[in-house]
């Protein structure tokens, strides 16, 4: 589907560095950015507008969301709106679990384990990983697997989407020389994500969403 994205991660953005033909890097507090984001989702050849929060913007932009009434519109069905909440290992970041879900009541809410490491996101103690995962019933739970070291490290070299290494292509796709083995170590990864969003009937979300002949709207916020 046609997608445009914009990078709140300023000056130099990473979803900037690795799709740069479709993002735009954004001030999200700034009114004039959000006019640029939001004033144009109707005119915007795109179907499918994705905002890459950066961390410490997750509890004002829901806020800001309200206050411009965007909000408003996905609650009448105008606006399809998902947040993929990108999860820590921390009380801190599971706590913003709180502060967000007050605005997500007419969205999709994915509440996303991101395994960067051999973190256990509380499970060993059952009743602080329930007391956070187990109040929002409506929300979704994706489990995004460890990726091995050696081959994030290369695809964060190399600058490229996952997809683009996987073919051994350069940001020009001019051919390339990237390991064999780390292509399958993130082969073999992408398969498990594309899994997880298999699972989750993603495609066939963003494809239909709640409102089908309006916009897109999905929101990636880190913790």
């Amino acid at each position: 589907m046609p997608t445009r994205a914009f990078d709140t991660e300023s000056p130099k953005g990473t979803l900037k560095r690795f799709h740069p033909d479709i993002t735009d890097i954004v001030d999200a507090t700034s009114v004039a950015d959000q006019m640029r984001i939001f004033d144009t989702l109707s005119s915007t050849e795109a179907s499918v507008t994705v905002i890459d929060v950066r961390a410490g913007l997750l509890s004002p932009t829901p806020r800001s969301l309200r206050d411009i009434g965007f909000l408003d519109a996905v609650k009448k069905g105008q606006l399809t709106f998902a947040v993929f909440h990108i999860l820590g290992s921390s009380i801190a970041s599971l706590n913003e679990i709180e502060e967000t879900s007050p605005f997500t009541a007419d969205a999709k809410y994915f509440l996303v384990k991101n395994f960067i490491n051999n973190t256990s996101f509380f499970e060993w103690d059952q009743a602080t990983h329930s007391s956070y995962f187990r109040k929002f019933k409506d929300a979704v739970e994706i489990t995004i697997p460890k990726l091995n070291e050696m081959a994030y490290e290369q695809v964060e070299l190399a600058s490229v989407p996952f997809l683009t290494f996987v073919a051994n292509k350069t940001p020009n796709g001019e051919a390339a020389n990237y390991s064999f083995v780390l292509r399958g170590y993130v082969r073999h990864w992408l398969g498990n994500v594309w899994g997880e969003y298999d699972r989750i009937k993603l495609n066939e979300f963003v494809a239909s969403g709640a409102a089908p002949a309006g916009p897109r709207v999905q929101v990636v916020s880190r913790s």
